[in-house]
């Protein structure tokens, strides 16, 4: 029977050792040495947080890993290397989307295929790049201007307050600590006043309930008289009025046009002048009468002598 030495034990043991690293490396990077694999490329203007071993990932499945980033030879642009299944296909003009995995995930490529145009991707082909803005740059384009607007604000506080502090000086806050204390003086003066009109609105109760009483009387004995004023036919009153006020109207006319005896009285001067001459005969015959009263009056305590003597 055939014998292997200690030595040739020893190589293979360190030979399936190595076999079985290549292999696990391989396959923790995405890559499978039993499978056909594809190397292409794209290239980035920054790859900050993207390391070899990142994995590729195409509708979220991992289908292969970065196994290279290096410089473009003379530009400072990064060529990244990438190592993927041999059996997935799509077009070369996929694209391939650098993206932020989370916050402490670092970073991944994604491929977002494209199946109707272009020939299928191949080894050696490069791929067109994009760059998805992570968490953190979303924020930062988030707060950027809300930091504008804080520094404005900030500003503008700072300018309110520069302005209070030059209006309130001295004299103003001492104008408006004497202010404050008369509005405490006036405040507590109401709060008195309210406590003297609480004091007598309890003393006086029972007069200002018998007020109400007699205002609720007043105003019944008002609604009495409203509903007697009510009941008068203002109407057939105010019709009289005016068939009055139309026969007295009637009257003035008719005395204006000199109608009727006072009419006449009132317009014809010819009844003036009569009246006027009666009475200036009247005041000659009052005067002659007191002048010469015998003239007028006969009397005689013994009878008629003195009426036989004067014949």
């Amino acid at each position: 029977m055939f014998k292997i030495s200690k030595e040739i034990k020893s190589f293979l043991l360190v030979s399936v050792g190595i076999l079985l690293f290549v292999f696990g490396y391989n396959f923790l990077k995405g890559q499978s040495l039993l499978k056909s694999q594809k190397i292409i490329y794209t290239i980035y203007p920054e790859i900050e947080g993207l390391i070899p071993g990142a994995k590729i990932t195409l509708n979220g499945l991992t289908i292969g890993s970065v196994t290279k980033a290096d410089f473009l030879p003379g530009s400072t642009e990064i060529l990244i290397t990438m190592n993927i299944r041999g059996d997935v296909n799509f077009s070369k003009n996929s694209q391939a989307i650098l993206y932020e995995t989370g916050l402490i995930g670092g970073k991944a490529i994604s491929i977002l295929p494209n199946f109707n145009s272009g020939k299928l991707v191949i080894t050696g082909d490069t791929l067109n790049s994009s760059i998805k803005p992570g968490f953190t740059e979303l924020v930062n384009r988030q707060i950027a201007p809300l930091q504008q607007k804080i520094v404005s604000t900030l500003t503008s506080v700072d300018s309110l307050f520069s302005g209070v502090s030059n209006v309130l000086n001295k004299d103003t806050q001492n104008n408006l600590k004497i202010t404050l204390e008369n509005l405490s003086v006036s405040l507590e003066n109401i709060n008195k006043a309210s406590v003297v009109l609480s004091d007598l609105l309890v003393s006086n109760q029972d007069t200002f309930s018998n007020t109400m009483e007699n205002l609720s009387t007043t105003s019944k004995n008002l609604s009495t008289i409203t509903d007697s004023l009510t009941a008068i036919k203002f109407a057939y009153t105010v019709k009289q009025y005016e068939i009055v006020a139309n026969n007295i109207n009637q009257l003035l006319i008719s005395l204006e046009a000199g109608e009727g005896s006072a009419g006449k009285f009132l317009k014809n001067d010819s009844v003036y002048d009569r009246l006027d001459n009666a009475a200036n005969a009247l005041e000659t015959l009052l005067n002659d009468l007191k002048q010469n009263p015998k003239r007028y009056v006969h009397f005689s305590i013994f009878g008629n002598k003195e009426k036989s003597e004067d014949k």
